[in-house]
């Protein structure tokens, strides 16, 4: 059987600890590899690899960084192909779907091309008689990322990317459902020209992720996961006084208009909700049709397209959606479903008898859709990372303003309409991070940020963009005075430019 190491120091490490993890086929439900879990030591190797990497790699100036960048920019597209069949192996999403999880953090590894700009201070002449002032950005020093299973290329490359470009060092966590791919990212990183330690990846579970959160050597932890375990990572990361950003789970929502382009948004609506089976954090699990007209002519859609959805394995170029990641998962999943019906909402379409011919042992489920859902129940206020789909209907605009706005969590929102005036005023008032008018899934392009709110996010930075160039850095200011003549007085009072 396959074994999967640790990457410290600039080379395959074997695991010590005796503990591993199963790594399956999604498709086919068999086990292909074992990953091995990390001891605190194993940890604090890769950690001291970074911590003596960092030096020299901070002294190193910012377009030379960048040239890494571009060069391991150069290697991820030279090796797209490789690197999606890896993802879809172990996630299970369609090879399509893995180029783009990998293409979108790319697009941050390409914003990092661009960081001498970024790292451009600020510079006052003559703040006072022969004073100048200016600031500089300067890194922290070893940052670490701790990544879940349904990202594994663009979320460690959100992290890692930034982090490293301004002048951090750093050591990964990824999830240890798909670990290889994150492994395969830090090998071309090296490829690229790193140092050796610059980039480290320590596979593990909760082991791992305590050393981590207790290093004093790390000094910062960005996480993406659930939102339990993100307010975890928060605590016990501030509590050690590291700068920490946790981004936890969601409940996405679509509000639909009467006025809105049909079908458009209901395609809109479809790959948004099933794309990757719905294991994205920026799905559109609840969709909210603002009138009972509305409502009926969606259902009728959303269901004809249903119809003709095909779900199939990972290298199926026609699929739309592959397999969910585990059997722990399809199960989580699925007992969400019978909940539903349980609570009293109407189960349209369900998806729990689906099975791929040829494939039985594999974690797939088909397309499910409930109407008549209430705020009130628990498949509602809860995040089921599966393809669900819930139609809540609403009678009016404020009470769709005001179902995102009073949930738990504030990740994403999307109002589909033709309707500026609403759509500027739903975007204004709504409670949530990041808001779509006629898109989907409104992940923003890698040179702005990502973020949402309430349970959604944990910390008060961002991930990419000039957030994540500000989470990786600190500011130094300088007063600086060259004074001439005759020596001066003490001043025994604050000093001013008065």
């Amino acid at each position: 059987m396959r074994d999967i190491t640790h990457f410290i120091d600039g080379q395959s490490v074997a695991g010590t600890s005796g503990r591993y993890g199963e790594v399956f086929n999604p498709n086919t439900g068999e086990v292909q590899a074992r990953v091995a879990l990390a001891t605190v030591g194993e940890v604090d190797a890769a950690v001291q690899s970074a911590l003596r990497a960092q030096i020299g790699w901070a002294q190193v100036n910012p377009q030379r960084r960048a040239r890494v960048m571009f060069d391991f920019k150069r290697l991820i597209e030279d090796n797209m192909n490789e690197l999606a069949e890896i993802l879809s192996s172990e996630h299970g999403k369609v090879i399509a779907d893995s180029k783009g999880d990998i293409q979108r953090g790319l697009e941050v590894v390409e914003f990092a091309c661009g960081i001498p700009h970024a790292l451009k201070g600020e510079y006052t002449e003559g703040a006072g008689p022969g004073i100048d002032v200016y600031s500089m950005r300067q890194p922290l020093g070893v940052a670490a990322g701790i990544t879940p299973f349904n990202f594994p290329g663009m979320i460690p490359m959100w992290m890692f990317g930034v982090a490293i470009a301004v002048g951090n060092t750093f050591v990964l966590k990824p999830s240890e459902k798909d670990p290889t791919l994150p492994v395969r990212l830090a090998e071309l990183f090296m490829e690229a020209g790193a140092p050796k330690g610059v980039l480290n990846v320590v596979h593990g579970d909760k082991v791992s992720v305590d050393a981590l959160l207790d290093h004093p050597d790390v000094k910062a932890v960005s996480f993406v996961g659930s939102s339990d375990i993100a307010h975890y990572v928060y605590s016990r990361g501030t509590a050690a006084g590291k700068r920490v950003q946790a981004m936890g789970g969601a409940k996405n929502h679509g509000i639909v208009m009467p006025d809105a382009d049909l079908a458009q948004a209901t395609k809109d609506i479809m790959g948004a909700a099933y794309g990757s089976a719905g294991e994205r954090c920026m799905a559109l699990p609840v969709v909210v049709p603002v009138g009972k007209k509305t409502a009926d002519d969606l259902r009728e859609r959303l269901l004809a397209e249903i119809e003709t959805l095909k779900v199939g394995v990972s290298t199926d170029a026609a699929a739309q959606y592959g397999p969910v990641v585990s059997a722990a998962h399809k199960q989580k999943i699925s007992d969400y479903i019978q909940l539903g019906v349980d609570e009293g909402a109407e189960l349209v379409v369900d998806g729990r008898g689906f099975q791929l011919q040829g494939y039985e042992n594999g974690y797939f489920l088909g397309p499910t859709l409930f109407d008549q859902v209430k705020p009130t129940m628990r498949t509602y206020q809860e995040e089921i990372f599966g393809p669900v789909l819930q139609v809540l209907r609403t009678e009016s605009f404020e009470e769709a303003v005001a179902l995102p706005t009073n949930h738990q969590y504030g990740n994403g929102v999307a109002i589909f309409t033709r309707n500026g005036r609403a759509a500027r005023e739903f975007a204004s008032r709504v409670q949530v991070g990041m808001v779509g008018i006629n898109v989907p899934i409104p992940v923003p392009v890698a040179y702005h940020t990502f973020g949402g709110w309430k349970r959604s996010a944990f910390g008060d930075a961002n991930q990419h963009g000039m957030e994540g160039v500000r989470f990786y850095t600190k500011v130094k200011t300088v007063t600086a005075r060259w004074p001439e003549g005759a020596v001066e007085d003490s001043a025994f009072v604050i000093p001013t430019m008065k």
